[in-house]
């Protein structure tokens, strides 16, 4: 990995600052400290105690123009006027004034004064007529030129050079890290294999993503067989797909199986502050990349630099002049040198088509959600460093977690050994990972949540209703699980559903027997308790959602037939969809799904209404137990013998034969 700089350069500003504070110090500080207190007074009282025999040490400094002496006893007062003339304020020759610290002075020690220079020829002859007193005089000194120079003009010149240079060094961190001010250095992270440690082996569930993938491996192990049939190695795979399918991890495992470098750089660390600050990270990038062929350059997210443009005026900003950049790049390099450029996204939609042409992006893998058996094979992988308990049935997870990525997988495995440790066990149980699977799903359980009894009824009744609205419908997925206990997420109770098999396609009858299921809910409550409350706003969100897709996307309307009036957008991160119609139409399409949401909320209310005795005996037993399995629910619904009450504390049951689940969540607290 490349070193970092960054301790260095602290280093060099530490002894930086510490040399300057020592220059500081030895000028102004120290000299200060270290200087003698004195006591100012006039030229007259000094000739005064000269005269009465006080003064034993006298300095005459004629390049400054004062006296200092030292003197014992006190001091003697010439008169009124001249008393007042003793102040802190020397006066020097010229008419100038030297400020010194004044002190009073102890007639009991020795003192120091200090007194201005007078033009006195006879002081000579005073000081030696007495005999006692030493006296000296300093030689005056001129400061050398250069000295000067660098005192007044170099010095402050270098302070303030220092402080810009801190401040920019500050607002460096401040607003682009360590790299804003590296002109033109990509940053990238370097890997060997022994860093990456990422294999073909590591990576399960999307088998036709790495099978698209071996080519590339082969070509950087064997170049010379592709070089003698003239071919040349694609010079960009772009792999789409949804988060956390292991788009990243698929590019070090290539990286690993090759043997050769890895460059690594999200796409966002190329946009920066400055204009043209991206565009040379780019060049620098494959520069290196080039230098340290055969290598594979891996861009993340790269849809952050490689957007389309579109056609407003103002377009040479600095995203669009690192795309250019990169698109030149990746037109310039030879692909028979072994450089690779794999790049991943979410949004393969938003690209620029000149990026996603022949000859730079040449393929296009997507990595899509591991299907069943992928899902078996991932939750293997992700069990290697757990100690799993001999009777873990992994299929049995898989099919309880349709729709999950491989990312949600292995927090699944994580979840079930955090929960092994938490209850004492030495190895992860069945239990553990049936526990995980709800934990992600709808979070964990709120068994100190206090809900009051009338309303815990009515939430029971109401998971009643879905589940036997379901179980009613010969199309509808199995029940496996009911539960009223709420969860962190703010579901108050679900009904988890799970098909008997993977699938792929859902029919119109499937649709709308699904939309009655979710009209259970709502359903019973009207039933039982004459009035609704706000705990179906979610199966009033899923509903609709399936009733206007069945009208805008899917065909499935009488009156509109095949004709696609809605478009879906980022079809990766959620699905949003867009309406392509007449104002007119759109108001035919809710009317269409109003009626779609009206006939399949009847349909479910007379389902109830039908079996108004079950919904009572189930409900009570579920208010009773907290948490039913399906096996339960369908031996009260069959009239056979109602099972007994064994799990009065409402642990969660162990799910039977389950592919894949439904959670209909509650988003608020019902009314009472």
């Amino acid at each position: 990995m490349k070193e970092q700089k960054t301790p260095k350069k602290q280093i060099i500003i530490f002894y930086v600052v510490a040399i300057l504070v020592i220059v500081l110090l030895n000028m102004v500080i120290f000299p200060t400290i270290t200087q003698p207190k004195t006591i100012s007074v006039d030229y007259a009282t000094f000739l005064k105690m000269v005269d009465s025999n006080q003064v034993a040490k006298v300095n005459i400094d004629r390049s400054n123009q004062r006296i200092t002496f030292t003197a014992k006893g006190k001091v003697p007062t010439i008169t009124a006027s001249s008393s007042s003339a003793v102040s802190s304020r020397t006066i020097l020759a010229g008419g100038s004034t030297q400020t010194v610290q004044e002190q009073p002075a102890d007639p009991g020690r020795e003192n120091t004064y200090v007194t201005g220079l007078m033009p006195d020829e006879k002081l000579t002859e005073r000081l030696l007529a007495k005999g006692t007193i030493q006296f000296t005089a300093d030689i005056p000194q001129q400061a050398s030129p250069l000295l000067a120079v660098f005192i007044e003009v170099v010095l402050p010149f270098g302070l303030i050079v220092l402080a810009g240079w801190l401040f920019l060094h500050m607002m460096q961190k401040r607003v682009g890290g360590a790299g804003s001010m590296s002109f033109g250095k990509s940053n990238a992270k370097i890997y060997v294999e022994a860093q990456t440690g990422k294999t073909f082996d590591d990576v399960a569930g999307e088998d036709e993503a790495k099978e698209a993938l071996v080519e590339i491996v082969d070509f950087l192990h064997n170049p010379k067989k592709y070089a003698d049939i003239g071919a040349t190695l694609p010079k960009g795979a772009l792999l789409v797909g949804p988060p956390g399918t292991g788009k990243t991890l698929l590019a070090q495992a290539v990286a690993g199986e090759a043997h050769v470098p890895f460059f690594s750089i999200s796409g966002s660390e190329f946009v920066e502050m400055f204009v043209g600050m991206g565009a040379a990270k780019v060049r620098d990038l494959f520069k290196q990349a080039q230098e340290k062929a055969p290598c594979i350059v891996f861009i993340d997210e790269i849809d952050t630099i490689g957007k389309a443009r579109d056609n407003s005026i103002s377009t040479n900003d600095e995203r669009e002049q690192t795309l250019n950049q990169l698109l030149t790049e990746m037109d310039g390099f030879d692909g028979r040198k072994g450089v690779v450029i794999l790049a991943a996204t979410n949004r393969p939609d938003s690209l620029d088509k000149a990026l996603l042409r022949p000859g730079r992006f040449d393929r296009r893998i997507p990595v899509e959600l591991p299907d069943l058996k992928g899902r078996e094979a991932i939750l293997k992988v992700h069990a290697r460093e757990i100690k799993i308990g001999p009777d873990v049935n992994y299929n049995a997870i898989a099919r309880a977690t349709a729709g999950a990525s491989g990312a949600e997988l292995a927090n699944i495995i994580n979840e079930a050994a955090l929960r092994a440790v938490k209850c004492g066990r030495k190895a992860v149980i069945q239990e553990d990972l049936e526990e995980s699977v709800e934990t992600v799903i709808a979070g964990y359980q709120r068994k100190g949540a206090v809900i009051p009894i009338n309303e815990k009824k009515i939430i029971a009744y109401h998971e009643t209703g879905h589940a036997l609205v379901a179980a009613m419908q010969k199309g509808s997925a199995p029940v496996t699980k009911i539960t009223i206990i709420p969860r962190t997420s703010g579901a108050l109770g679900y009904t988890m559903q799970v098909d008997e098999g993977e699938k792929c396609l859902m029919s119109k009858k499937e649709c709308l027997e699904k939309i009655a299921t979710l009209c259970g809910g709502r359903a019973s409550e009207e039933l039982i308790f004459g009035d609704c409350t706000s705990g179906a706003s979610n199966d009033i969100e899923q509903a609709t959602k399936i009733a206007r897709a069945m009208v805008t996307r899917f065909g499935m309307s009488d009156d509109f037939g095949m004709v696609a009036m809605e478009t879906v957008q980022n079809q990766y991160l959620g699905g949003d969809a867009s309406l392509s119609c007449s104002p007119e139409t759109a108001t035919k399409i809710d009317a269409e799904v109003q009626n779609i949401i009206k006939k399949q909320h009847a349909k479910a209310l007379q389902i109830l209404k039908d079996n108004t005795p079950k919904l009572h005996e189930i409900s009570k037993y579920l208010l009773e137990k907290e948490t039913i399995t399906g096996d339960e629910f369908m031996r009260i619904l069959r009239g056979e013998e109602k099972p007994e009450l064994d799990n009065e504390d409402g642990g969660t049951p162990m799910l039977s034969g389950v592919s894949s689940e439904e959670v209909n969540k509650e988003d608020g607290e019902p009314n009472s």
